[in-house]
């Protein structure tokens, strides 16, 4: 029993309690704060990442607007020079960036390698497709070449080579006096058949280095896929565990282990209320009969109105009367008449003592009702119905688990503050409950007893069964009075 223990034996335990409930907070605190650094550290990773793959997608458009400017004009060899250039700048750039230093998180390098090769797969698929057109371009034009060279008379000797699809190279200039062409020297032949060899070679490299991009870009694509993959499985990780961060949160803010207190709390309450029920019974059927008692009291007194003065001036004028002049009063006895007198002040005592009896009653109902309000301003639940009569146990028992139903609910649908909360937090919580526990218990100093409940009852039934004398035989005594 809560009131058997020492009252400092209590305070120490409260405080061993409330130090547990702290260290527990601390270390869900801290592991919170450990995750929250993990998540933010990817998230600038992130953002680095992005800022990258933005000054790439700048890169692309300048490199675009250079071929536009260019105007992909195959018989153009300057043109073509600035653009395989610009291709082999890009190139080593898109290499260099792939040689990034590592990042403080692990999840940085894939996600650096998954960007990077997003953006390099699509510089080489514009790239390849813009060689497809050019080789196109450049065939057309060697056709056209060899269509001319065949209208014209054949030299001294006479090699043909096979054009394969080629890349833009830097091509000799057609002059502008020639729109046929003449028969040339021999040494001019030669000339020409040394260009056309070099040009030959320069497009077999091209060719070669067209199919090793091409060979990359197929490695490049399937190292894409996997780098999707790794990103998506990242994502959920993250998912993961921003949903056990909200979950750490929420066992920071301690809301289940307060709703599981304060069930033990109402619980001991309730357990309190049904050792004090019989008291409380009896306080109220005190208060009953207090009404009750005013009552009958009021109605006495209305009825008495002045007849205890006038029963006393009757009384000492009969006791100074001889029984010769009682006589002639048509007084048989003396006796007979003042006791029917006394009856007036026999009532009168009867009101005082019931009054009496009521005004003792009326302090401990007083004491009660003092502690029971200030119970209630805590948050316990009123004992009287609507009309203002005690409930029954069972019916109070009833009204008390709804209500602990109600706040309890309401408690956990409430917006939970951020981080753990402080230990006054948690003492206002739990203030009330406490005081409630420790009061219930304390309602009465000593239980009550029916003692003066009895003594008050029984007078206030003499007063209903008493009778006062009637009033034709008070206008009769009071008209032997003297003047």
């Amino acid at each position: 029993m809560a009131k058997d223990i020492h009252p400092m034996d209590q305070i120490e335990l409260h405080k061993q309690t409330g130090e547990m409930v702290y260290a527990t907070l601390a270390n869900r605190a801290t592991l919170a704060h450990e995750l929250k650094e993990s998540l933010k550290n990817t998230n600038t990773q992130l953002d680095l990442e992005r800022m990258s793959s933005q000054a790439k997608d700048n890169r692309i458009k300048t490199l675009e607007e250079i071929i536009i400017d260019l105007g992909h004009d195959p018989k153009d060899p300057k043109g073509v020079r600035a653009l395989m250039k610009k291709k082999d700048d890009d190139i080593a750039a898109l290499k260099k960036r792939l040689r990034l230093p590592p990042t403080e998180h692990p999840q940085t390098a894939a996600l650096v390698q998954e960007k990077e090769t997003e953006d390099t797969l699509d510089l080489l698929m514009k790239m390849n497709q813009r060689v497809i057109q050019m080789e196109e371009e450049l065939e057309r034009a060697a056709q056209s070449k060899q269509g001319e060279s065949s209208s014209q008379p054949p030299p001294a000797v006479q090699i043909n080579v096979p054009i394969p699809p080629i890349q833009p190279v830097a091509i000799p200039e057609a002059t502008s006096a020639t729109t046929t062409i003449e028969t040339t020297t021999p040494s001019e032949s030669s000339m020409s058949m040394e260009q056309m060899m070099k040009a030959v070679k320069e497009l077999e490299l091209q060719t070669t280095e067209i199919k090793e991009a091409r060979e990359k870009l197929a490695n490049l694509e399937g190292k894409y896929d996997k780098s999707k993959m790794a990103v998506a499985e990242k994502t959920r990780e993250i998912k993961a565990l921003n949903d056990k961060i909200k979950a750490l949160e929420k066992e920071l803010a301690l809301d289940k282990t307060l709703i599981e207190i304060k069930k033990i709390l109402w619980a001991k309450i309730n357990q309190s209320i049904t050792g004090q029920w019989r008291s409380i019974q009896a306080m109220y059927e005190q208060v009953e009969l207090i009404g009750l008692a005013q009552f009958e009291t009021q109605r006495a007194k209305e009825a008495l109105g002045n007849m205890p003065e006038q029963a006393n001036k009757m009384i000492n004028f009969l006791n100074h009367q001889t029984k010769e002049e009682l006589a002639a009063l048509q007084i048989m006895s003396r006796t007979d008449a003042i006791l029917t007198a006394k009856k007036v002040l026999t009532l009168r005592g009867f009101v005082q003592t019931l009054e009496a009896r009521c005004r003792e009653m009326q302090k401990d109902v007083d004491n009660f009702e003092i502690k029971l309000a200030a119970l209630q301003t805590k948050g316990l639940p009123s004992l009287l119905t609507s009309v203002g009569r005690l409930l029954t146990r069972e019916q109070y028992a009833t009204r008390l688990n709804n209500y602990v139903t109600n706040q309890l609910t309401a408690s956990s649908s409430s917006p939970a503050q951020a981080g753990p909360p402080s230990g006054q937090t948690l003492y206002d919580k739990m203030e009330n409950l406490f005081y409630m526990k420790h009061e219930v218990n304390h309602l009465f100093e000593m239980p009550p007893n029916y003692y003066k409940y009895t003594e008050a009852d029984e007078t206030l039934i003499k007063i209903q069964r008493h009778q006062i004398p009637p009033e034709d035989w008070c206008q009769a005594m009071l008209a032997i009075l003297p003047r």
